[in-house]
């Protein structure tokens, strides 16, 4: 019955060769460069070819290939435009697509986990899936109360197919540092290893999805769709309609992709203050552009499967450290990361050498409003890929703490979103509004006595009634 690792050798050999041909093409690259050409141009060349054989694999497998291939695709705006471009349109395919399950696999997981009437639980069930993703696929139906819903389907085998091929990825995991310039490549595959578990279990993901649609309900900016019924290997939301971020990415007006661009900003720092929840898989395949009913856009959110459980909201550090940055106290931002664990005991660095190497990642948080863009990230990437450059050397010499390392990977994935986008965002304005820490406290208590006389007048009015 187990359709996802068809045999197991299979995806192993297939896994297996991509280091191979990347050797390859090193000898192809020597070979060009004693032939003439700059060691750039040559660069650049390997760099097209080898990521088009990665993700060529990487979109005819499920289970962890395919995940890591999202967790990727959302840093191809780091790559130069002429690598970038040939194999764009193959991001975005892996981002909303992969080969389907056959019926019969489909049709029986629905059977062991719905019964063998699951058919009466349904109006209409689409056999064609609608969807399909790196761990189950998605079916277009109508539940037995009449809604229009979203039928999720577990691939048998799942998760085998997912740790085999992570544990293969992370044996060449250097061999793929060159694709994204400035990003280690294992600790993304270690985190996406760690996290199995959690996005088999549909139940977690049921859970964190109706905590999300109940704080959401009544939301003008976003949309969640509720969870109707959850088994195990199945799940079963409300379905929704609109127009996927890959498609406005691609063809979107420049209104719709700043709204998207707001709105996907907006839902990644107050989602963790209103539910204790961070969304932790914010490829553009999982949102969606919705018309309201007054005409304006709204952000519709899917898959809950993986999160990052934060019962305080997002970690105060993170404002404080970021709202100093923007102030430019050096020791005090370098005192405080070294309290955090972000610099070792045994590390000395340069307090205004933390400040240059910060400052770059938020400079969308000082201006009134900034537009991302593919060059701005390709700036970004290079300036800390470049084993010259200060930052390069100070980033090696940082440390991550673990409790922080989900935070870190969903915020440069949001931001690489946003560069697809060419968004223009207020950032500042979500930061102010939705993350601790980042509106000094005095600024806060000033604006809580302002307020404090008129609260008082309401209270002695009560008090005289």
């Amino acid at each position: 019955m187990s359709d996802l690792p068809r045999k197991a050798v299979t995806r192993t050999a297939k896994l297996a060769a991509l280091p191979l041909g990347f050797a390859g093409r090193a000898t192809w690259g020597l070979g060009k460069r004693i032939g003439g050409k700059s060691a750039e141009i040559v660069g650049r060349e390997l760099q097209q070819r080898t990521a088009e054989q990665l993700f060529k694999v990487l979109g005819e497998l499920k289970g962890g290939a395919m995940k890591f291939g999202q967790a990727l695709s959302v840093f191809e705006s780091a790559l130069p435009e002429e690598v970038a471009g040939p194999y764009r349109a193959a991001l975005t395919k892996l981002q909303e697509a992969a080969p389907p399950m056959p019926t019969r696999t489909v049709h029986a997981v629905l059977a062991e986990r719905l019964g063998a009437d699951w058919r009466d639980r349904f109006q209409e069930f689409e056999d064609k899936p609608a969807a399909a993703a790196s761990i189950g696929q998605v079916h277009r139906a109508v539940w037995e109360d009449g809604r229009d819903v979203a039928v999720k389907v577990q691939y048998p085998g799942a998760g085998e197919a997912l740790l085999s091929d992570l544990n293969q990825l992370s044996r060449f995991a250097r061999v793929l540092g060159p694709l994204i310039p400035g990003m280690d490549i294992k600790p993304l595959i270690a985190e996406l290893r760690d996290r199995v578990s959690e996005e088999l279990d549909y139940g977690l993901e049921a859970q964190a999805q109706r905590a999300h649609a109940e704080e959401f309900a009544d939301d003008p900016d976003v949309v969640v769709p509720d969870v109707v019924h959850q088994s195990e290997q199945v799940l079963v939301t409300e379905w929704m309609d609109g127009v996927p971020l890959s498609e406005v990415i691609a063809e979107g007006t420049q209104e719709q992709k700043n709204r998207a661009g707001q709105l996907l900003t907006r839902f990644l720092f107050s989602g963790p203050a209103r539910t204790g929840l961070l969304h932790a898989d914010p490829h553009p395949g999982n949102f969606r552009l919705l018309t309201g009913e007054k005409g304006e856009w709204r952000l519709g959110v899917l898959d809950f499967g993986t999160v990052d459980r934060l019962p305080g909201g997002l970690p105060p550090t993170i404002g404080d450290s970021l709202r100093m940055t923007v102030e430019g106290e050096a020791d005090a931002v370098y005192d405080m990361l070294c309290e955090e664990g972000f610099v070792k005991e045994t590390v000395d660095l340069e307090p205004e050498a933390v400040l240059d190497y910060l400052l770059p990642i938020i400079e969308p948080a000082v201006a009134e409003e900034f537009t991302f863009t593919r060059g701005w990230m390709r700036s970004q990437a290079a300036r800390v890929a470049d084993p010259r450059s200060p930052a390069h050397q100070l980033g090696k010499r940082l440390n991550l703490p673990p409790s922080y390392l989900l935070i870190h990977r969903v915020t440069l994935s949001t931001i690489g979103v946003l560069c697809q986008l060419g968004a223009t965002v207020r950032m500042r304005e979500e930061l102010e509004e939705w993350l601790p820490g980042f509106v000094a406290q005095d600024v806060e208590e000033e604006a809580d006595l302002a307020a404090g006389p008129a609260d008082e007048g309401v209270e002695e009015a009560v008090a005289e009634a």
